[in-house]
């Protein structure tokens, strides 16, 4: 009974310190979430922009309900093979990467980052595809973008609704 407790204990302590030192992972994905912000220096606050920071996840503006119909659309169209789980994170968004690399003009990495290049693409597929996107190619996932996006995705709930969904 003591070494049933003690080893509980260790496995619960194990836990605890694993998730201090490398930040939690996605059940069962493999995706790390994104490591909390370190400290600016005053050389990197002159250095510019950020780089494009991996997340664990960016909805941006989805409901998991909304983001699983994209992820139907992608695993239909665009060879994703994840979870249908509701959060569209790097390998939602490599499928999303590579639909706007074939039909709206994204020609950066396909590495599931949600930059300023793919979101432009994005943009433009939301624009030109009829969503009803009508401001700048700017990069910003702004209200305009999100509630276009938002509009599209609704409209994918068609395609989960073909049995994509198991």
């Amino acid at each position: 009974m003591r070494s049933r407790f003690l080893v509980r204990a260790l496995v619960g302590l194990s836990a605890v310190v694993g998730l201090a030192v490398a930040g939690p992972v996605g059940a069962g994905t493999g995706r790390a979430a994104a490591a909390p912000p370190a400290a600016p220096s005053a050389a990197r606050q002159s250095a510019g922009p950020a780089p494009a920071v991996r997340l664990a996840v960016e909805n941006l503006g989805l409901s998991a309900a909304q983001a699983q119909y994209v992820q139907c659309w992608l695993r239909k169209y665009w060879g994703y093979t994840d979870a249908l789980d509701g959060q569209l994170g790097t390998s939602s968004w490599q499928a999303y990467q590579r639909a706007l690399r074939h039909d709206w003009g994204y020609t950066g990495a396909i590495d599931g980052v949600v930059g300023s290049g793919t979101v432009m693409a994005l943009q433009r597929q939301m624009r030109d595809a009829g969503w009803g996107y009508s401001g700048a190619i700017d990069g910003v996932a702004g209200p305009e973008t999100r509630a276009a996006f938002q509009r599209f995705a609704d409209a994918c709930v068609s395609v989960c609704r073909q049995g994509i969904v198991v």
